[in-house]
């Protein structure tokens, strides 16, 4: 039996002209494209290499982690929706990026396309001036929940690049 392997991506280019919705669709899509694309090829031991020492940062981590924030600001958040974390819980705050050794590569990776999905859904039908509170600020809309995602992305897929340079010397994209 074949060892899996994370799949091929197609990353569709971001925009460049759109309304406001679809241009921060676009760009955060962008961003999740280019997180698989990091995976792309990789077997689930590759994903799980912590390969930038002293970090314990992993692909599969930031697959996780990613799966984790998506159904946390899209889904129980923005939408109002009553779900469990996925990996994480109060008594183990880090556990989508520290709990990859004994985890299962592949279906993370399900978790992690089922979530871009429901987060899709849940966002389609709430407007960009839709609110909600947090315990640490009284409003955010889902305007800049899109936002800080981008942002998020940006940033975990800075790290990806470092990671999956480590992991097998390619680069770009």
């Amino acid at each position: 039996m074949t060892a899996w392997t994370a799949p091929p991506v197609n990353r569709v280019d971001e925009p460049t002209v759109g309304d406001e919705r679809a241009m921060l669709e676009g760009w955060l899509d962008y961003h999740r494209a280019t997180l698989l694309l990091k995976a792309s090829g990789l077997t689930a031991e590759q994903l799980k290499q912590a390969a930038v020492e002293p970090s314990n940062l992993t692909l599969l981590g930031l697959i996780r982690h990613m799966a984790e924030v998506e159904r946390s600001w899209f889904r129980r958040r923005g939408a109002g929706q009553e779900i469990d974390m996925l990996y994480c819980s109060d008594d183990n705050v880090d556990g989508d990026f520290d709990d990859v050794a004994g985890a299962d590569a592949e279906a993370d990776y399900r978790t992690f396309l089922a979530e871009l999905e429901a987060a899709r859904e849940a966002a389609a039908g709430l407007s960009l001036e839709h609110e909600f509170a947090t315990s640490r600020r009284p409003a955010i809309s889902m305007r800049w929940v899109y936002l800080h995602m981008i942002e998020e992305y940006a940033r975990h897929n800075g790290h990806a690049d470092l990671l999956r340079e480590r992991i097998d010397g390619v680069t770009g994209d």
